[in-house]
């Protein structure tokens, strides 16, 4: 069973380096840390999540035959004695779960796991990257001549075809730990398996050439041993190959200290992207933002000299060393990388229950967990978290990535929607948004901020004028709440506006005609709008073409609910 990155590299703690690096002021780096434009692609200007897809169960059909990755002894079932995850998964919505030796969940429910062999698994997963704004998936690649080969080579189809059903994009990364014989065996997969995959519509391109990961040339330790002339040579040959190649490298790259060997730059300037891994570096908000003024200011600065792509790494943090700070701890990493100007982010990881840094849905409370396992549940601060709480994180990191969110170190996700108060939640909360146009700084990410004291607002004496909300999946609708902020220096005024909604975004029909909508702040300048049974929409457009009270569109709130 191939070891998880971070006990394989357990030995480059960060601590002792960071007390050893000075600090370097970012602004040292001012005139160089905004990043220079990448080529919009599919990893470029996205959020790519690294999806290990590894776990079997018997009887689920894998040719490994056994509980892979779940256990120790994969030929024994899952239990407190024999286990190799770190958290549980919330199986609330996978159509099988595989029963296995622990005791009954906290709610008395049998303790059951997925087996990521399942198509319905790995759909769900990629439905959960859609609505959570998760573009594209890095398919882990182990040495595919090992007994695990067959199940490997059968879960980048699943993967593909999952992709492929919910339109998000996917690429193959080889983890070369522990291959021995990696310099010819890897072009040997790339041109006889893996490269077939690259024909699907799903499959990542940047600059117009497939994407291909390496993940591991120049660790400092036994399980990658490799000289920089070998690396350099499979790096090379895949771009001879007409491929964009991306790097997961050390995190101390650049100076070649710790856990990366020195003399390995030139390896790790071929790369197109580069991706400093993180897991076991930082554990705390204050770990994040000295990682920040060491590392990730002068990293960008770097790929920006050497004219390569910039794709720093953000991790919830690890459940059961409690480091997630109920969102806290991952947010101020989506922050510290944005301000720094990176154009690109990995997740590490989508599902990684063995090392307990996954953004998958996880148990919320100790009723979803088995009794007596040792597993937290995410409230283990006190702070009730749902089990999507991370993938909805996500997505509004991702949303201020892509500037679609203003640029802040306050988390705006709310651990869990809908405030705890019985209310559906808001759909369009924090989800991406786009706009005709607006005047001064009243942009269109104030009307999904959930602050009725800001508002969007559309260029003025213009009218039509719109605003769109994506909710990232086709949903099925029932109502619409719009507000204005609810001063009174907010006179009466009557909005006349329609609703349109699409599936593609080009191609829209229309749910209510134009209608004229009063805002009243004796009543909390709010209009709710009632959607036609049936009524769902990817994206859903307000069309303004009057105001009574200003020449313009305006909105201080853009609520959305299920039918």
């Amino acid at each position: 069973m191939p070891l998880s990155r971070r006990s394989l590299l357990a030995a480059a703690a960060a601590g002792p380096v960071l007390a050893a690096m000075p600090l370097t002021p970012a602004a040292a780096y001012a005139r160089t840390a905004a990043a220079q434009a990448g080529t919009p692609g599919d990893v470029v200007g996205k959020v790519t999540v690294g999806y290990q897809g590894w776990f079997a169960c018997p009887g689920d059909g894998a040719p490994i035959n056994g509980w892979w990755h779940w256990s120790q002894d994969w030929s024994a079932s899952p239990s407190p004695s024999n286990t190799a995850i770190k958290a549980w998964p919330d199986m609330a919505d996978y159509a099988r779960g595989y029963p296995t030796a622990y005791g009954n969940l906290g709610s008395g429910a049998p303790a059951t796991l997925f087996s990521s062999y399942d198509s319905q698994t790995v759909g769900t997963h990629f439905s959960w990257m859609q609505q959570n704004g998760c573009d594209t998936a890095a398919l882990q690649r182990f040495n595919p001549n090992s007994a695990e080969g067959a199940t490997r080579d059968a879960m980048a189809a699943k993967v593909r075809s999952a992709a492929e059903a919910h339109d998000r994009k996917f690429y193959v990364m080889y983890d070369v730990g522990g291959w021995a014989a990696m310099q010819s065996e890897l072009k040997s997969d790339w041109t006889g398996r893996m490269s077939a995959h690259t024909a699907s519509s799903a499959y990542a391109r940047q600059s117009g050439k497939p994407v291909v990961g390496i993940w591991g040339f120049g660790f400092n330790d036994q399980n990658h041993p490799w000289s920089p002339a070998e690396c350099l040579d499979v790096v090379n040959w895949l771009k001879s190959q007409g491929c964009y190649v991306m790097g997961g490298v050390p995190t101390y790259w650049r100076t070649g200290v710790s856990d990366s060997r020195s003399g390995y730059l030139d390896v790790y300037h071929a790369f197109d992207m580069l991706s400093p891994w993180m897991i076991g570096r930082i554990g705390t908000a204050a770990d994040s933002d000295a990682f920040y003024a060491s590392c990730t200011v002068p990293d960008q600065a770097d790929c920006n000299t050497h004219g390569i792509d910039y794709q720093p790494c953000v991790l919830p943090g690890d459940l059961a060393e409690r480091q997630r700070a109920h969102g806290d701890f991952m947010w101020r990493q989506f922050y510290n990388v944005v301000r720094a100007g990176a154009q690109s982010v990995y997740i590490s990881m989508f599902d990684e229950f063995n090392e307990g840094n996954q953004i998958a849905k996880t148990a919320a409370t100790p009723a979803g967990v088995p009794v007596n396992s040792g597993f937290l549940a995410l409230d283990e601060d006190g702070t009730a978290c749902s089990s999507d709480y991370y993938l909805r994180l996500t997505a509004d990191g991702g949303a201020m990535l892509k500037g679609q969110l203003a640029l802040t170190a306050t988390r705006p996700t709310l651990p869990v929607t809908g405030g705890g108060t019985g209310q559906p939640p808001n759909l369009a909360l924090h989800k991406p948004v786009s706009e005709s146009g607006h005047t001064q700084t009243y942009a269109c990410a104030n009307a999904v901020d959930d602050n009725q004291d800001t508002y969007w607002e559309s260029p003025n004496n213009a009218f039509p004028q719109w605003i769109q909300v994506d909710l990232q999946a086709a949903t099925a609708l029932g109502r619409l709440v719009l507000t204005l902020p609810p001063a009174s220096a907010w006179a009466t005024r009557t909005q006349t506006l329609s609703v349109l909604g699409s599936t593609d975004g080009s191609a829209f029909t229309t749910l209510v005609p134009s209608t004229s909508r009063t805002f009243d702040p004796a009543t909390g300048n709010t209009a709710t709008v009632s959607l036609p049974s049936g009524a769902s929409a990817r994206y859903v457009r307000l069309v303004f073409t009057a105001n009574t009270g200003w020449p313009a569109g305006q909105a201080s709130e853009v609520r959305l609910y299920a039918s």
